[in-house]
């Protein structure tokens, strides 16, 4: 049944926060969504996206405003991203051999020797269950999970024509099959099918990996009919170029669209890209209900994440392949028990921060050697998050932000340029401050956080400049 915007009628809200936590390990049914934008759910403030079950969930939990990706050292910047959600670890410890790699295809291979947020909780006892976009070596996979179905493993492919392959299926070897149906309809079927006939004598942790809102954006006909691009606002750092070469200019991302930009192309982009999040939003709300109607919801940890975000013509940019808030910034939502209800955090945080969180909340023992660390004590009001984050693209793009202050360095064609942008007065980051003398200082500081970091996590490249502004440990 159609609501009068067009979409569902919004299912029944989640309130699995109303319950006081038992001395049962909760469930956890983890979704990662494909290019959701941070700013794109309406209860956090988007004026124009329709996301009735997501807007459920932001009331029933705690929504982190401020968490980052840690970056990509290739251009499908989900699988080093979905790599470092599933290890707890950065970049280029999530990665067995990083290098910069540029092609069509490429997954991350995790390191044999990383264990995976799903490995670690089936070994606490946890019945394990996947469904969705696998984007990285098929080892990790069968190690982290018992039971899935309904997989893709790949990057992209058309939500109409999904080539999937149960768990069993993949162990043996045996060929894919196209799934019936829209994608995130084929994943959220899989994972309602599961919660609603599994056994009760273990917890749950389910995950849940959308293709969407990823392009081919091609919403079903009812959804994208609720956004009539004329209407539709364009970023407010909308641009028809970029001011500069990036290095990442010509990147397939960048290629969806004429040059330059014009308003009316990008709005029809926009008019997908929330249809596509209204059709996943909706589908959700069937996976919520089948944890309300089997007595489930209340013992379940609901956690909302993406791999990154999308410039979707901010900056006069389309891709994900730069470090500006609107690529890097991904929405985090956590209900369930022990999680406030109806709050909004900025402390600072990576995306791989979820490892240790998951862990805290449920009880299970973090595992020694990963980068995360639990946002527990942010949830409980005694923590204070990261001072800093910094995060890395390819060979030419490195960035740090101390919460107000960023800066963005970049190395192309062996020519340097810096970006410095005051996050307080200018979240959008519109106005550049690098040329300011008064913003040395800043800039200098910023530049020993960046050279820090890149050296303790062992980044090679982007680093000659930085070396020479200070000596380096042996």
């Amino acid at each position: 049944m159609l609501s009068g915007n067009g979409l569902p009628a919004p299912t029944s809200a989640v309130h699995v926060n109303r319950v006081q936590p038992t001395n049962v390990h909760p469930n956890i049914l983890l979704v990662i969504a494909d290019d959701h934008r941070a700013d794109a759910i309406r209860a956090l403030g988007h004026s124009t996206v329709l996301t009735p079950v997501l807007d459920s969930l932001v009331r029933s939990g705690t929504a982190f405003t401020r968490v980052n990706i840690a970056g990509s050292l290739m251009p499908a910047v989900c699988a080093p991203s979905r790599a470092c959600l599933l290890t707890g670890r950065g970049i280029f410890q999530a990665d067995a051999a990083p290098a910069l790699l540029r092609g069509p295809h490429y997954e991350v291979q995790i390191p044999a020797t990383a264990c995976t947020l799903p490995e670690r909780f089936r070994a606490a006892g946890y019945q394990t269950f996947f469904t969705g976009k696998w984007h990285n070596d098929l080892p990790a996979l069968l190690r982290s999970f018992e039971a899935g179905e309904e997989i893709f493993h790949g990057g992209m492919c058309e939500h109409t024509a999904v080539p999937v392959r149960n768990l069993e299926e993949i162990r043996r070897g045996a060929p894919t099959r196209t799934g019936e149906g829209f994608s995130s309809e084929i994943f959220c079927a899989a994972a309602e099918t599961f919660i609603r006939t599994r056994l009760p004598e273990r917890p749950f942790f389910t995950c849940i990996a959308f293709t969407s809102p990823h392009d081919p954006r091609t919403p079903p006909a009812e959804y994208r009919a609720s956004y009539e691009p004329a209407k539709i606002p364009l970023p407010s750092n909308f641009q028809p170029a970029h001011a500069f070469d990036n290095g990442e200019l010509e990147i397939r991302d960048e290629l969806l669209a004429p040059r330059p930009l014009s308003g009316k192309v990008v709005r029809e982009h926009l008019a997908d890209y929330y249809g596509m999040i209204s059709h996943h939003d909706a589908c959700l709300g069937r996976v919520f209900d089948a944890l309300r109607d089997t007595g489930q919801a209340a013992n379940t940890l609901v956690v909302y994440v993406s791999d990154h975000g999308l410039a979707l013509g901010s900056h006069g940019l389309l891709g994900k392949q730069n470090l500006y808030e609107h690529s890097v910034r991904v929405p985090l939502i956590i209900a369930g028990p022990g999680v406030p209800a109806g709050e909004r955090r900025a402390e600072l945080a990576y995306a791989f921060d979820l490892f240790a969180t998951l862990c805290d909340l449920a009880k299970v023992p973090v595992p020694e050697g990963i980068d995360s660390q639990s946002l527990v004590p942010v949830l409980a009001g005694t923590g204070q998050g990261r001072e800093t984050l910094c995060a890395a693209y390819m060979d030419c793009q490195r960035m740090a932000t101390d919460g107000r202050w960023k800066l963005i360095r970049y190395l192309v064609a062996g020519q340097e340029r810096l970006q410095l942008f005051d996050l307080s007065s200018d979240p959008d980051e519109r106005q550049d401050l690098a040329s300011d003398p008064a913003s040395r200082p800043i800039i200098n500081r910023l530049l020993g956080t960046l050279r820090d970091w890149q050296e303790t996590v062992r980044d090679q490249w982007m680093r000659t400049a930085l070396e020479e502004s200070a000596p380096q440990q042996a």
